[in-house]
């Protein structure tokens, strides 16, 4: 069991809390939970998984009550939420040091280095850009 926090970003967060036949992601939660760790993110992962979640629904992926009760579940889980200055610092360098398309991912990289714990993540993109150089950063694969 490992004391340090690990982040994780939305991409994580909407297969855990639509998806429901999503083993891998809910078997690792739980693991997370039982092992009593302290999941970590920064302020913007609810207005990423609300958008996410409105997309699903303006798409007919997803019932208008469905996305609500994702929302309710996403808005109950034990994250702590940082939204310090200088996370927007280590975010604006890392999405040029890995000359990511937007800024908003960063933001997860910069906490989870900044807290010194690992970064979990569902997006490939973003695991396939960054891994070589930081060995902290895990993909959730399908």
């Amino acid at each position: 069991m490992s004391s340090l926090p690990l982040c994780v970003d939305a991409n994580l967060i909407i297969r855990l809390v639509a998806d429901p036949k999503d083993e891998a992601v809910r078997q690792m939660w739980e693991q997370w939970d039982a092992d009593r760790r302290q999941i970590a993110a920064p302020t913007l992962l609810y207005y990423e998984v609300s958008n996410a979640l409105y997309r699903y629904q303006h798409a007919e992926m997803m019932s208008s009550t469905a996305a609500r009760l994702a929302l309710k579940a996403a808005l109950a889980l034990p994250i702590r939420l940082y939204g310090d200055r200088e996370l927007h610092r280590r975010a604006l360098d890392l999405a040029e040091r890995f000359s990511l398309p937007a800024a908003y991912d960063a933001h997860y990289l910069g906490l989870a280095d900044w807290l010194g714990g690992d970064f979990w993540t569902a997006d490939r993109r973003l695991g396939r850009a960054v891994q070589n150089d930081l060995p902290w950063v895990h993909v959730v694969e399908v």
